[in-house]
């Protein structure tokens, strides 16, 4: 891979997918910002890096929190350039409808929809600015089919892709690429462990995502895949 980044800032990037992201954007030779409600998780990805010579700037960062978000961005851009934003960070629970609890149902909300949403609006005024990034969105398969005890993260994977649809309309006009990625059943600590200790050989991996992020980002040309669903090869669990 030829291109060099500037800078990759990837949300929940403590465990799953966004650990695994951001170890394979360190090897492009890009500035990895990471950032994650768990600050040893985030040490320990540093510590992983080290033994092939890499890291990450880590930053404690709840991005159900507005505030923390738009500090977040201040202190990134105050270090590098950034080109791409991955919203990554998400939480579930695997309930029926009316057994989720108020507070279930604003922290997957908050995280999920509202997070990814305030880390686009503090992040957008430097990529209009410097005419050009990439939005990377780690959605869901759940925000195209129906899956039972999923009924609130499937409302916040959905929202977000609404949101998303409408945002690309409005930021082509300042080279602002958004992708959405749709994941079907991954190997992450999302899912209970009963699941994936029978059905890991079923799910895909981070690192199999994580690879296809990087190939999506360093697309070059007019060309922008705006959105993809992946799948195990044997379909959903």
């Amino acid at each position: 891979m030829s291109k060099k980044l500037s800078g990759v800032w990837i949300t929940g990037g403590s465990s799953g997918i966004g650990k695994a992201a951001a170890k394979e954007f360190a090897r492009t030779g890009s500035q990895v910002f990471v950032s994650a409600r768990r600050v040893r998780e985030l040490e320990k990805l540093n510590e992983e890096l080290e033994k092939e010579k890499l890291s990450a700037v880590v930053f404690p960062c709840n991005v159900a929190s507005s505030v923390n978000v738009d500090q977040t961005v201040k202190k990134i851009i105050a270090l590098n350039t950034v080109d791409c934003l991955i919203n990554n960070a998400g939480i579930t629970s695997f309930k029926a409808a009316e057994d989720n609890s108020v507070q279930e149902i604003n922290d997957i909300i908050n995280t999920n929809l509202l997070g990814s949403i305030y880390t686009i609006r503090y992040i957008l005024p430097h990529f209009k600015k410097q005419g050009k990034g990439t939005i990377i969105n780690i959605l869901s398969s759940a925000a195209k089919k129906i899956f039972t005890n999923s009924s609130v993260y499937t409302a916040s994977k959905l929202g977000l892709l609404g949101y998303s649809n409408v945002l690309r309309e409005e930021v082509r006009k300042y080279n602002i690429r958004i992708i959405n990625i749709l994941p079907g059943a991954t190997e992450t600590p999302m899912w209970p462990s009963d699941v994936r200790k029978s059905s890991s050989d079923r799910m895909m991996t981070g690192e199999e995502v994580a690879r296809l992020l990087v190939w999506v980002y360093l697309q070059e040309g007019n060309m922008v895949p705006e959105e993809i669903t992946i799948k195990p090869v044997e379909g959903d669990l």
